[in-house]
């Protein structure tokens, strides 16, 4: 039996990743995504590592660089929502009824979790197909779906539950009242 350790010993850096990944991210399950994110990363460019470097600064720049997209791809979509968002409050030329509905819905809109947020915008304001979308999203066709639905679901519940009790009622009869 070979007792050598492998120049790609990843398994022997893990706690060094996430120590540095939970710096990163200040949120433990961020962390691990981070991680996992960043050590399929580095499978898939090992042929670039090159022999005798030093594996952990290797592995730490991966994550590093995977971290910086990360955050360039949500500043992207957060970018294109809130975008998109202005361009349908241009377009809108309603009463004071309709402005402030339009204000409730964006708010809930963006009360939603980000990756809801992102798959509900390719779909439903850029009218992507589900397949570009979960390609631009880089998960399965499967995973923008359950999105999607959850999305769905929770603005439904708004619109369910939007009972505008900070609004007081202007004018009428005294039998309104009674």
């Amino acid at each position: 039996m070979d007792d050598r350790k492998s120049p790609f010993d990843v398994i022997g850096q893990l706690g060094a990743l996430r120590r540095y990944a939970r710096s990163l991210v200040r949120n433990p399950d961020d962390a691990e995504d981070l991680v996992q994110d960043a050590l399929m990363r580095a499978y898939e460019r090992r042929p670039t590592f090159r022999q005798g470097a030093n594996l952990r600064t290797w592995l730490m720049s991966v994550l590093h660089n995977t971290h910086i997209d990360s955050l360039r791809r949500k500043r992207s979509q957060t970018r294109r929502v809130e975008e998109a968002a202005l361009l349908s409050q241009g377009l809108h030329h309603g009463g004071a009824e309709d402005v402030v509905r339009l204000g409730q819905l964006r708010e809930a809109f963006f009360s939603l979790p980000e990756e809801q947020r992102a798959a509900l915008h390719l779909v439903a304001i850029d009218e992507m197909s589900y397949q570009d979308a979960a390609r631009v999203l880089d998960i399965p066709v499967g995973t923008l779906m359950s999105r999607l639905s959850r999305a769905r679901a929770r603005l439904r519940a708004f619109e369910e539950d939007r009972t505008p009790t900070h609004l007081k009622i202007v004018g009428g009869t005294d039998n309104d009242h009674g």
